[in-house]
C-alpha cells in the first residue's frame, strides 16, 4: 500500500515506520496538525525518514494514498481526520485510543459496519502473549472466564491498554461495567452476558508498572507480561493484510473492534456515577475522555516551557 501518515504527536510513528517498510509498503507522505509539535517538524521528520512528501491537509492526502494511519493523541479529532479517506474508499488504521466518547464510537462502527476497512486500537488487543495463549487447544488451557489486567500511567491513553489486553483474551460483546474503587488504582468490573468476568486495574502510580494479565480457566491459571518490544509489530502485522486487502477477514470481529474503548468510557460513567454499572452502549453520547485536554497536557511535557 501507499501510506499516508497523519500527525506525529506520540513515538509511534517513527517506531512503526520501518516496520510498515519491512512488511512490504510505502509511506509516501505525512500531514501533521501542529497540536503538539511546532513548525517545522513535519518537514524534519520526513527528511529524516526518507519520507517525500508533507501534505498541507488530509483533504490533499486522500487520493495520493491508499492507507491513512491515524496518530493523533487528541483522539476528539480522530473521527474528523478519518471522514475523508472513508468517504473515498481508502483504509484507515486508527492509534490507540480510537475515541473517547459513545458518539465518535458509534460513528466508527457504523462506518466498518457499512464496509469500511478499519483497524487499529491498541497494540495489546495482538500481543504475542495473548496469541501464544489462544493458540493452545481448548482442551489444554480450558476457557477463561475470569481475568484479570493491568498497566499504569494514566485511566485513558495508556489505561487502554489494559481493557484492549482483556478483550483480546476475552473476546466477545461485554454487557456492563461498574468501578470498585480507586486507591491506588482504578479497579473496573467487566461482564459479559455468560457471566464471564474480567477485571481491569489502571491509573497513576509511583513507580512503572508492565502491561500484565491472569487468566483463570476450569484448567489452570495463566500469568504473563506482555514483551513491549514486540508489540507494533504485532499490530502491524495482524492489521495491514486486512488494510491492504490483502484478506477479506478483519483481525477483529467488527462488532468487537471498539470494545476496549467502549467498556473505558462506560468505566468512566460508572465512578462518575456513584460506581454504579453502566452498559456498555448507554453512556451519554458526548461524555468521555477529553482529547484536546490529553494533547494540552501531552505538549506540555513533551516540550516544557523553561523558565529564566
Amino acid at each position: 500500500m501507499r501510506i499516508g501518515i497523519v500527525d506525529l504527536d506520540t513515538s509511534h510513528p517513527q517506531n512503526w515506520i520501518p516496520i510498515e517498510r519491512e512488511l512490504g509498503h510505502e509511506v509516501v507522505g505525512v500531514f501533521d496538525a501542529g497540536d503538539i509539535h511546532p513548525a517545522g517538524y513535519a518537514q524534519k521528520f520526513a527528511s529524516e525518514h526518507g519520507i517525500p512528501r508533507v501534505f498541507g491537509s488530509v483533504e490533499e492526502m486522500v487520493p495520493e494514498v491508499d492507507c491513512a494511519i491515524i496518530h493523533s493523541c487528541d483522539w476528539d479529532t480522530h473521527v474528523a481526520k478519518a471522514r475523508p479517506f472513508v468517504e473515498a474508499g481508502k483504509s484507515v488504521l486508527i492509534d490507540k485510543p480510537m475515541a473517547g466518547c459513545r458518539r465518535d464510537l458509534d460513528i466508527i462502527e457504523g462506518w466498518v459496519h457499512d464496509g469500511a476497512r478499519i483497524a487499529g486500537g491498541s497494540s495489546l488487543r495482538y500481543c504475542c502473549e495473548t496469541q501464544e495463549w489462544l493458540a493452545r487447544p481448548v482442551e489444554e488451557r480450558g476457557t477463561a472466564h475470569t481475568v484479570i489486567c493491568g498497566c499504569a500511567v494514566d485511566e485513558f491513553n495508556y489505561g487502554i491498554h489494559a481493557y484492549a489486553m482483556l478483550a483480546g483474551i476475552m473476546g466477545g460483546r461485554a454487557l456492563r461495567v461498574r468501578h470498585l474503587g480507586g486507591v491506588p488504582q482504578r479497579r473496573l468490573q467487566v461482564l459479559w452476558p455468560d457471566q464471564r468476568q474480567g477485571y481491569v486495574v489502571v491509573g497513576k502510580v509511583a513507580g512503572w508498572v508492565p502491561f500484565w494479565a491472569t487468566v483463570v480457566t476450569e484448567r489452570g491459571v495463566t500469568q504473563f507480561i506482555a514483551d513491549s518490544g514486540k508489540l507494533y509489530r504485532a499490530l502491524l502485522e495482524a492489521c495491514l493484510p486486512y488494510l491492504a486487502g490483502e484478506t477479506d477477514t478483519p483481525p477483529i470481529p467488527p462488532d468487537e473492534l471498539l470494545e476496549p474503548e467502549r467498556w473505558a468510557v462506560a468505566a468512566r460513567a460508572s465512578w462518575m456515577g456513584k460506581d454504579a454499572w453502566v452498559v456498555t452502549e448507554h453512556p451519554d453520547p458526548d461524555d468521555g475522555y477529553d482529547g484536546a485536554a490529553f494533547a494540552v497536557e501531552y505538549r506540555a511535557m513533551r516540550y516544557p516551557v523553561q523558565s529564566g
